[in-house]
């Protein structure tokens, strides 16, 4: 049976121009084109065809070669198979501009969008999507601005700025960047991206909360136990060894990824759907989590890196040490475990169990909510019965499952556990969730930044982080482990688990 509700319907987004600078780097050949060209593709009339797309960046090349390069990297990267009818149309608007790196290149820009706006005849509505180290964030806003590119937020046509993760390497760095932007633009200008808030799951996560009363009635210290958050990825640095050293895995995924996941999971219900209220509800989670003292530095974090061992394929691969491009003196971690708190009203007392690492069993992200056990009276007043579970898993299976005790048909009183069981493929159909990308720059077409973070959340989360990097810093109070590449982590993560009386969850 039917059932649907339309909360918010989102709307083709108004005629822009997307200027992704980096447009021959990685992130726009597997990620942006992709997404950019799927939003004309999907049928929906997600962006209109007038839009246009414009690459800037180093390299000399022609629009041709553009046009051929932005085909090949959909074909192998996008999750719709290209229709070659649709990329006539989305090639159309794409256009290509060299000279990100000259003294004239703004100015060649300006007249460049100047022209494709005349041409296509749409306002100038501009999107600029940084798609280049977090060095040059600060350069490129100050060109940007010096060129009268950005107009001011009261002004009749937008002016965007797209941020990627991560804002800085640490606290003051992080308040540096945020100085630099917040000095040519208004916050309402600047999206700060995080591709991990645009997964449907995530989204899904305030869906499964405040319109499913059984599960709001339930979420708080009364009736939780406790909560894991995992993510683990199987795969190692690879070609990212010299951005991943001067990182590790604290900085690149707990920082934004996790804390963001975590304050959707726990915040309380906002006053409205208005991005301004989730981001407060989402910023006073962090407002609230217990800082680790260094007294608790190592009963409550772990840190490891992995070694040789065997991959989610079978295949021997190298430890971290002897990656490519690893210096001998790393002191970056690829793994971390952490158990935290958060000090309010509704979670006080349940401890939150987070783990994230590179090279573990295999690719999976999952958040697993285990709720307090029933009374020792009846059922199970000579035996355990295992608790309740609410799994939300965030990749690569979309859904969420609940396991609940039942008794097996038969003669006899037998209990069991079953698994009541949500797939989004099998409910919705392959291709049914749009990528991340694609859901977040819709979102900044059309200026809504419910799922990007604010720059006071950003501040508070490198807060949190720095103090646990600097319980680290001198190797001794929390030392490096080690655990095999293939594996769930190191022995220690267990340990930080156990001695709390629980147990690691299998994603």
């Amino acid at each position: 049976m039917d059932n649907l509700l339309t909360v918010q319907r989102a709307q083709p987004a108004p005629p822009c121009t997307v200027v992704i600078f980096g447009a021959s780097g990685d992130l726009a050949k597997r990620k942006l084109i992709p997404a950019l060209y799927n939003l004309v593709a999907c049928g929906q009339g997600m962006m209109p065809a007038k839009s246009a797309v414009l690459g800037f960046a180093r390299r000399e090349m022609s629009l041709d070669q553009f046009r051929q390069s932005a085909h090949d990297w959909t074909t192998r990267f996008s999750r719709l198979k290209v229709d070659e009818a649709c990329w006539a149309t989305f090639a159309d608007g794409l256009d290509y501009l060299s000279g990100l790196d000259r003294a004239d290149g703004f100015a060649k820009l300006k007249a460049k969008l100047e022209a494709i706006e005349k041409a296509r005849g749409i306002p100038p509505n501009r999107v600029y999507y940084l798609a280049t180290p977090p060095e040059a964030i600060g350069e490129s806003v100050e060109r940007l601005a010096q060129a009268g590119l950005i107009n001011a937020p009261d002004a009749p046509n937008f002016s965007s700025v797209v941020v990627e993760k991560p804002i800085g390497h640490d606290l003051p760095s992080a308040l540096e960047t945020n100085r630099v932007l917040v000095k040519h633009l208004d916050e309402s200008q600047i999206f700060r991206i995080d591709h991990y808030l645009g997964k449907e799951t995530v989204q899904n996560l305030l869906v499964l909360r405040f319109s499913n009363n059984i599960f709001e009635r339930l979420w708080g210290s009364r009736n939780v136990d406790h909560v894991q958050i995992t993510v683990a990825e199987a795969e190692g640095v690879g070609t990212r060894a010299a951005f991943y050293d001067r990182a590790g895995a604290l900085r690149d995924m707990v920082q934004n990824h996790i804390l963001q996941t975590l304050s959707l999971l726990t915040m309380e219900a906002p006053v409205s759907l208005d991005a301004t209220a989730i981001r407060d509800a989402k910023l006073n989670v962090l407002r609230t989590i217990r800082p680790i003292t260094p007294e608790h530095a190592r009963a409550n974090t772990v840190r490891a890196r992995y070694g040789a061992g065997v991959d989610a394929d079978g295949k021997q691969v190298a430890g971290y040490m002897d990656e490519p491009g690893v210096p001998d003196n790393s002191r970056a971690e690829t793994f971390v475990a952490l158990k935290m708190y958060i000090d309010n009203w509704r979670w006080s007392g349940v401890p939150f169990f987070i783990r994230t690492g590179k090279r573990m069993k295999r690719r999976a992200s999952s958040i697993y909510v285990q709720f307090k056990d029933v009374p020792q009276i009846l059922f199970n007043r000579d035996s355990v019965i295992p608790a309740n579970a609410l799994t939300i898993r965030i990749q690569p299976d979309e859904g969420f499952s609940f396991d609940v005790m039942t008794k097996r048909p038969g003669l006899d009183l037998v209990l069991q556990p079953v698994r009541m069981n949500l797939s989004y493929r099998t409910a919705f159909g392959d291709g049914a969730s749009p990528d991340g990308y694609e859901r977040l720059l819709l979102d900044v077409m059309d200026g809504d930044h419910t799922l990007f973070p604010s720059a006071q959340f950003v501040e508070k989360s490198w807060e949190l982080v720095q103090g646990i990097s600097d319980l680290w810093s001198d190797g001794a109070r929390v030392p490096m482990a080690e655990y095999p590449a293939g594996s769930w982590g190191p022995n220690e993560a267990d340990e930080l688990i156990r001695t709390a009386g629980r147990v690691w969850h299998e994603p």
